[in-house]
């Protein structure tokens, strides 16, 4: 099943039908360890509508929740960082955190610098190098349950991060600096391992960058993930992850105003935005 936030209400999509509910908190509604059999019940008492009700369709985020990131959780995430940081000698610190026990997590964005499906995201004027990080997202309720399964954008800057480590706040953190959605696909079983995360960058009509990978490829497990960042964090509300990228662009690569950036995962959809 999948959750669209609308300027509506919350959409339900189920078996192709689409029900949409009204008056109901999306922060509220969201933030339950037993969202799919709730959404189970709402179906039964719900009318099925259109599919017009999810044209136009917000972040799937809560107006008070948070978005926090992992990094270097792929192979290729961990060969992209040194290679961009290895003048200003910080190629270790991406090479040992690999291997450590303690993952990197970071705080990425507050809800009003988080952009959604269709929305456009923004690379930073005072950066030379920038590329658009697909990632798989988790949702997480405040009790630190993985209640569903989002598509994330984390876009950042290659040049200002590989300048210095120090600059990842920056680098990493700024208005529209992050998009989610189309939707939240909420399922009882964990994703299958074999599902694969895809981009596209398209620009003049043309495609100028593609790649894929597989989610099994994640050096570590979500849940491990998701117990660090709530390790000394609490989440009233719950809380988006963002699980990482492993499809890093080569080095002579960088977005430009105007780029379209297409990001899909099996069973969740597709993900498109501008780069304004």
């Amino acid at each position: 099943m999948r959750l669209y936030k609308t300027k509506q209400g919350i959409v339900i999509e189920n078996d192709n039908g689409f029900y949409l509910l009204e008056n109901e908190d999306w922060d509220t509604f969201i933030n339950d360890p037993g969202l799919f059999r709730k959404i189970k019940e709402k179906i039964k008492s719900t009318s099925p509508s259109q599919n017009s009700l999810i044209e136009d369709v917000l972040a799937p985020v809560g107006s008070r929740q948070e978005l926090w990131a992992c990094g270097v959780t792929y192979l290729r995430s961990k060969i992209g960082r040194q290679e961009e940081s290895k003048d200003a000698g910080g190629g270790d610190f991406y090479a040992k955190v690999y291997e450590a026990e303690r993952p990197e997590v970071f705080f990425k964005a507050n809800p009003h610098r988080i952009v959604g499906h269709k929305h456009k995201v923004r690379i930073r004027k005072d950066s030379t190098w920038d590329v658009p990080e697909p990632e798989l997202t988790l949702v997480v309720s405040s009790s630190g349950k993985i209640i569903g399964y989002t598509i994330g954008n984390d876009m950042s800057s290659r040049s200002i991060e590989g300048e210095n480590p120090l600059y990842l706040p920056q680098a990493k953190t700024y208005d529209a600096c992050a998009s989610i959605g189309p939707c939240i696909y909420v399922t009882e079983e964990p994703l299958n391992s074999s599902t694969t995360i895809r981009l596209e960058i398209n620009r003049n009509n043309k495609t100028v960058f593609q790649g894929s990978i597989s989610i099994s490829q994640i050096k570590r497990s979500l849940e491990e993930l998701v117990s660090f960042v709530f390790r000394e964090c609490s989440f009233p509300y719950g809380c988006l992850i963002m699980t990482g990228t492993g499809i890093v662009p080569e080095h002579d690569f960088t977005l430009k105003t105007g780029d379209e950036i297409k990001i899909s995962i099996d069973g969740i959809g597709t993900l498109v935005n501008e780069v304004g």
